[in-house]
């Protein structure tokens, strides 16, 4: 019977097996993900990678191997328009540091993150079964049963799951959810570009939604542009030619001649927040547990915030001779994690609704919050701060840079 096993490869999944095994070495842990060998490998997004979360990678060995696939985010700037106006208005900037040789986030591609995240799992000794599908979750009073097909299957004191939004685990351990649909859906590419963006990140609120133009290493922007659902399944499955003219209308010609490089997929946006994190002999983290808009850029973030506490509540309960997988040690992790999330889920919920209509007397107002927002250097320096995920005491450990 193995102390931990994680289901779910992403960099979730693989943050929490890193920080659990690094902190605690007797711990048995291992990771089973149903994805493909190497289909991580065939991943085209990109992430921001928030200063907290830099920190955590730091601290967990992680971080040295990325920062030369690390783009810092040296500025923001939030403009709100439509599609076709001659002029874009900026209405609110942000410096992209938070401390001396420290940016608030860096962009980097999801295969940088997953592969450095597996190349430290492997130093650790932690196995990662691939291509293994969870059929069955049962709970016993001192273990966990993870039937696992024709793999056959694992027990387990703790079983994580961190199998994204559509998780099976989930569901097995009986756990329900708050959802709704915000028919949007998120399309996302990368581009190359004439000119050097600088580190420079643009949000351009727009009526369907939000453009976001996100700098990554070279000359190479990556993009989230959310529309409605049947002009994103339009777009994506367009000629290639329909679509860069489409890019063109909202990326502009600031940074010169752009050229669409590699795919372009669409995803559903819309809320998800599990009614409970933990359940006898399991926890929730990432998307198993929340799924929010990325009008924000918090999706990754979130995840690493529950990585970290999740392994500070088990690594702790696990040196006091506890049990770590019974709900009186889990709640731990629950109560430190809920408020956190429902809170995001309806600070980006409202943010998404404010500023993807073009109702003009809330255009007006909207407008004027920006501005107003701009002339304030201590409420900018708050919102720079919450966005980095820094500065609050209640942090997990790992995310102020300290080890368990």
């Amino acid at each position: 019977m193995r102390d931990i096993v994680v289901c779910g490869g992403g960099y979730v999944g693989l943050a929490t097996a890193v920080a659990l095994k690094q902190s605690a070495p007797g711990l048995d842990v291992a990771v089973v993900d149903a994805a493909p060998e190497e289909a991580w490998k065939k991943d085209e997004r990109a992430s921001a990678i928030a200063a907290g979360a830099s920190r955590m990678l730091e601290t967990l060995g992680v971080w040295s191997s990325l920062r030369q696939n690390a783009e810092p985010i040296t500025r923001m700037i939030v403009t709100d328009s439509r599609t076709g106006d001659p002029v874009r208005p900026v209405f609110l900037t942000f410096d992209g540091a938070v401390a001396d040789g420290e940016t608030f986030a860096h962009m980097v591609e999801n295969v940088h993150l997953v592969g450095a995240l597996r190349e430290r799992a492997g130093e650790l000794g932690i196995g990662i079964r691939q291509g293994v599908r969870a059929q069955g979750f049962h709970a016993e009073e001192a273990s966990a049963t993870l039937d696992l097909g024709e793999a056959g299957s694992e027990r387990a004191r703790l079983v994580v799951a961190a199998d994204g939004i559509r998780s099976r685990l989930r569901d097995m351990a009986g756990i329900r959810t708050v959802e709704w649909s915000y028919d949007q859906c998120g399309i996302v590419a990368t581009v190359s570009h004439e000119y050097a963006h600088n580190g420079r990140a643009e949000e351009h609120f727009m009526p369907a939604g939000p453009f976001a133009t996100l700098p990554l290493t070279g000359n190479r922007s990556s993009l989230v542009w959310t529309e409605r659902t049947r002009d994103a399944h339009r777009l994506v499955n367009d000629d290639a030619l329909i679509f860069e003219a489409e890019l063109e209308r909202r990326f502009g010609h600031k940074l010169g001649r752009i050229e669409l490089v590699g795919g372009r997929r669409a995803f559903p946006l819309g809320l998800t927040l599990a009614r409970a994190f933990v359940a006898p002999r399991i926890a929730l983290a990432g998307d198993a547990a929340h799924g929010i808009h990325p009008i924000a850029g918090q999706g990754l973030n979130l995840g690493f915030k529950d990585a970290a506490a999740l392994a500070e509540t088990v690594v702790e309960a696990h040196r006091l001779g506890l049990d770590i997988g019974t709900l009186p040690t889990l709640e731990r992790y629950q109560v430190w994690r809920r408020f956190d999330t429902v809170r995001m889920g309806a600070t980006t919920d409202v943010l998404n609704r404010l500023f993807s209509n073009d109702m003009t007397p809330l255009r007006s107002l909207r407008d004027l919050g920006l501005g107003l927002v701009d002339r304030m250097p201590r409420m900018k320096d708050f919102f720079i701060r919450q966005a980095a995920g820094i500065g609050e005491q209640r942090d997990p450990r790992l995310l102020r840079g300290a080890a368990i």
